[in-house]
């Protein structure tokens, strides 16, 4: 079959029926499309001026209202009800109604995505489900609205980035501070329409830390971000599947990265790009005025309760306010269950929707002028949280808890 292949190759190959190359060409089919209220109202409209009149594959076809969850005015509900009712109209059978959580979140553990799968969504961090060994790649909603019509996309098929985790994580170091090293490291168009595969000490990072890692693959410009397949993988899908996909030996890479984990330490990103990654030392002490955990990012379960395991027993410096949104209405319902939510509350934290909630800057939470937040999101451009006049800085969940006691960043190694 000629030269050895990466995994984007294979996956590319098999939905497109060919012989996939780096730098080709392909016409591809795809496993899912899925948009949510950002991008949705685009791709219906493509979709009909498209002449569309039945989606390709109702069942393969998913979206989700998380980015203004509830509406915050007029214009979003109109919005709303225009997907609501083109999901009835069309059959559509996994749609995602208001404090369902964020679309990512809910496309994974809803089961909607396997390993070599090809996902295409109208979010660029649709990359996130690289983690369960699928090729995910975020694309406009125009895109969006032909796959949904056709079931197909073209791509060029990515060239790939060997990114090879070696060592163990040290007390106090999470996947978040992996993945800004990542961005960091590589730049923040160092991967640009590059597929990024990781390999290594995988085992090293739990399926809800490869999201995140995978989920900021994006922010390094990348086309893709791909775990390999292993017994976490099939754990988590609760599959009989023994195999995903993997690169053949000797597949060519543009590049090949390190990232050793064992002299790895917390990480912050700094305002305005993310890829201004410092060690948490050199900006300890930088006032906060908001804080936030959640996200695509960093809304899961294992985020939420390393966040109560610091915040336990203690309360949130008067001078900042601590929001949480988690990631999906069962993320909350376990996150209750284990009472991790009502230690949060009574550290002072206050709880929002399942689902984007201040990331996005629409609604729920925008900073004041001159403020300060320290998020676990995974960006922290200039205005992104809905007021240009505020900064951002970007870390662990760990790192936002044990800052939000002190009401300045700090150092969660001293909590742990």
């Amino acid at each position: 079959m000629g030269r050895p292949r990466t995994i984007s190759e294979k996956i590319l190959g098999f939905k497109s029926g060919r012989l996939a190359r780096a730098g080709q060409i392909v016409i591809a089919s795809v496993d899912l499309v899925m948009a949510q209220d950002g991008t949705a109202p685009l791709a219906i409209n493509s979709f009909r001026s498209m002449g569309g009149d039945k989606v390709w594959d109702p069942s393969r076809v998913a979206l989700v209202i998380d980015h203004n969850a509830p509406s915050p005015s007029e214009q979003v509900s109109r919005i709303h009800d225009l997907m609501r009712s083109f999901a009835r109209e069309k059959g559509i059978e996994h749609f995602y109604d208001v404090g369902s959580g964020v679309c990512h979140q809910l496309m994974m553990e809803r089961g909607h995505v396997h390993p070599g799968d090809l996902c295409i969504g109208a979010d660029s961090h649709t990359c996130t489900y690289g983690a369960l060994n699928a090729f995910a790649t975020g694309v406009g909603s125009t895109d969006a609205a032909s796959v949904m019509l056709s079931g197909k996309i073209w791509l060029r098929v990515p060239q790939s980035i060997s990114l090879q985790l070696e060592g163990s994580l040290p007390d106090g170091v999470f996947a978040k501070d992996v993945a800004l090293e990542m961005v960091g490291s590589l730049g923040a168009a160092g991967a640009t329409y590059d597929a990024i595969e990781f390999s290594g000490n995988i085992e090293e990072i739990s399926m809800e830390g490869r999201m995140t890692i995978c989920n900021m693959g994006v922010e390094a410009g990348a086309k893709a971000a791909i775990m390999p397949f292993d017994k976490l993988t099939r754990q988590y899908l609760h599959s009989n599947v023994d195999e995903g996909v993997e690169p053949d030996p000797g597949a060519r890479y543009k590049a090949t990265q390190k990232i050793h984990l064992d002299s790895l330490t917390p990480r912050v990103s700094r305002p305005h790009r993310v890829d201004d990654v410092v060690p948490v030392e050199e900006v300890k002490g930088t006032k906060i005025d908001q804080a936030f955990i959640g996200t695509c990012t960093n809304g899961r379960l294992e985020d939420l309760r390393v966040a109560a395991e610091i915040l336990r027993g203690a309360k949130v410096h008067p001078s900042t306010r601590l929001i949480v949104a988690p990631a999906s209405k069962q993320i909350l319902r376990r996150a209750i269950d284990e009472g991790i939510f009502q230690t949060l509350l009574d550290s002072g934290a206050v709880p929002v929707t399942p689902g984007c909630g201040p990331c996005v800057g629409t609604h729920a939470g925008i900073p004041g002028d001159g403020e300060n937040v320290l998020s676990t999101a995974n960006r922290n451009f200039k205005g992104r949280m809905g007021n240009s006049n505020s900064r951002i800085y970007l870390a662990s969940p760990a790192t936002v808890a044990a800052s939000c006691i002190e009401g300045r960043i700090a150092d969660p190694r001293e909590y742990l």
